[in-house]
C-alpha cells in the first residue's frame, strides 16, 4: 500500500489568514484607521445598530462601512441613503469574511479616508467567529428574541468579542429573557467582555456604544 500525506486544510487556511489579518491590523493602525468587525445572527439588528452608532458618534469621526452578504445589496443601500460611505461584498455562498475579502473591500472605502470602518459581517454566529478579519475590535449583537442561552450554544463568538450589544431590549418584558443570566453566561465564557443593552428602535443605549468605540479609537492613536 502506498503512503499518503495528510494535509490539514483548515489549519493551513486559518494560519495564512491570521498572517494577513495581523499585517492588515498593523497597517491600519499606522494610518490611524480603526476597524471593527460586527457579528450577529440574521435579524439581530446589525444594520439598524450601525445607523444608530453613526448618529451618536462624534461628528469629527469619518465612518465607512463594509457590508457583507451572501447575495444582496439591501443593507448597503440603507447605508448610502444615510450618506455613509459603503462598499458591498457579495460572498457568493461563503458564510463569513476573511482578511483577504476585507482587504478587497477596504480598497474602495479608504478612498474616503475614514477614521472608523465597521464591517457588517455575514449573519451567522458560527463561521464569522472563526476567521480573523484584521479588525482591531470584534463586537457582537444578540437580540432579546434569540434568548439568553446563546453563550452556552455558541461560546466561540462570545470568547472573541470585546463588546456584547444586547438589542431589542424594548421588548424584553414580552419575553422570558433574563439579562442578568445572560451576563453570567457570557462572563463565564469571556470574563473581559463588556455588555451594553440597547434598543435600535428607540435609540436607547447607543450613546454608550459610540462612547466605547471613541475610547478605543483614542487608545489606538495613543
Amino acid at each position: 500500500m502506498s503512503e499518503f500525506k495528510l494535509i490539514k486544510v483548515k489549519e493551513g487556511i486559518l494560519s495564512e489568514n491570521d498572517k494577513k489579518a495581523g499585517d492588515l491590523r498593523q497597517k491600519l493602525k499606522k494610518e490611524n484607521k480603526y476597524l471593527i468587525n460586527l457579528m450577529a445572527s440574521p435579524g439581530a439588528g446589525k444594520t439598524s445598530s450601525i445607523l444608530k452608532i453613526a448618529q451618536n458618534l462624534n461628528k469629527n469621526i469619518r465612518l465607512a462601512v463594509i457590508e457583507a452578504d451572501i447575495d444582496s445589496s439591501v443593507d448597503a443601500e440603507k447605508m448610502s441613503e444615510n450618506n455613509i460611505s459603503t462598499v458591498q461584498l457579495s460572498t457568493g455562498g461563503f458564510c463569513h469574511l476573511d482578511a483577504e475579502m476585507v482587504i478587497q473591500g477596504l480598497e474602495e472605502v479608504v478612498k474616503e479616508n475614514p477614521d472608523l470602518i465597521i464591517i457588517e459581517n455575514v449573519g451567522n454566529l458560527v463561521c464569522p467567529a472563526e476567521f480573523d478579519t484584521g479588525a482591531h475590535s470584534n463586537i457582537m449583537i444578540l437580540s432579546v428574541p434569540e434568548g439568553d442561552d446563546k453563550p452556552l450554544k455558541y461560546p466561540l463568538i462570545f470568547s472573541v468579542c470585546e463588546l456584547l450589544i444586547v438589542n431589542k431590549t424594548d421588548m424584553i418584558e414580552l419575553t422570558d429573557f433574563n439579562l442578568e443570566e445572560l451576563e453570567k453566561r457570557a462572563k463565564k465564557v469571556n470574563p473581559k467582555i463588556e455588555i451594553i443593552p440597547v434598543s435600535a428602535k428607540t435609540g436607547k443605549g447607543f450613546e454608550k456604544v459610540a462612547s466605547w468605540i471613541e475610547q478605543k479609537i483614542q487608545k489606538t492613536r495613543g
